[in-house]
């Protein structure tokens, strides 16, 4: 490991990338009590693949866990601006999914139940109703399409800073500019 800065000699838990997934694992750990935790990261936070990526925020999931954990990310979001005074740059403007085909179409009506089984809002399209949600979409060669209300957008970056904020309010420590070249292990625990 290179390092700017010196690392704590232990840690009960070390998390290597300051993304948002990074910095989500070291909120959480955090926010379950876990203090001792360090966050390394090679660059800056948000400076790897998070920090281009879209930020779409679908609802609807294949299963009704992974649907759960979405709707606790998005209730999350607007909570981790009020704890840290950050936002998450989360924006809640619905989402249309389309079918340019009957098959496709037949995919989206068995979408569209799913989401009644997991208690999430799905409203089935024609394709004019689909222009009024997108009036700069070509329609003409649509069958359908669904709208999911719910469905949203994140600024990646701004959410990787909030979890951080929130992660080292609670005692993580981040390092940035460090670079990790190897794990070692003894008798199956990471020792170094």
């Amino acid at each position: 490991m290179t390092s700017a800065k010196p690392l704590p000699a232990r840690a009960r838990a070390v998390i290597i990338g300051g993304g948002v997934i990074g910095t989500s694992v070291a909120y959480h750990l955090t926010k379950l009590g876990l203090t001792d935790v360090v966050l390394v990261e090679q660059g800056q936070l948000s400076s790897g693949t998070t920090w281009h990526a879209a930020g779409l925020v679908g609802q609807l999931r294949a299963s009704e866990g992974m649907t759960r954990l979405v709707q606790y990310s998005t209730a999350l979001y607007s909570e981790l601006e009020s704890e840290t005074g950050l936002s998450a740059g989360y924006k809640q403007c619905g989402g249309v999914t389309v079918a340019r085909t009957e098959d496709r179409m037949v995919q989206l009506r068995r979408t569209a139940a799913n989401a009644a089984a997991f208690d999430l809002q799905c409203e089935l399209l024609t394709p004019a109703q689909a222009l009024d949600h997108y009036p700069v979409m070509r329609v003409d060669d649509l069958v359908g399409a669904i709208w999911l209300p719910a469905d949203g957008k994140a600024n990646p970056t701004d959410l990787t800073f909030a979890l951080a904020k929130g992660a080292r309010s609670r005692g993580c420590r981040i390092v940035e500019k460090t670079r990790v070249l190897d794990v070692l292990v003894a008798d199956g625990v990471a020792a170094g």
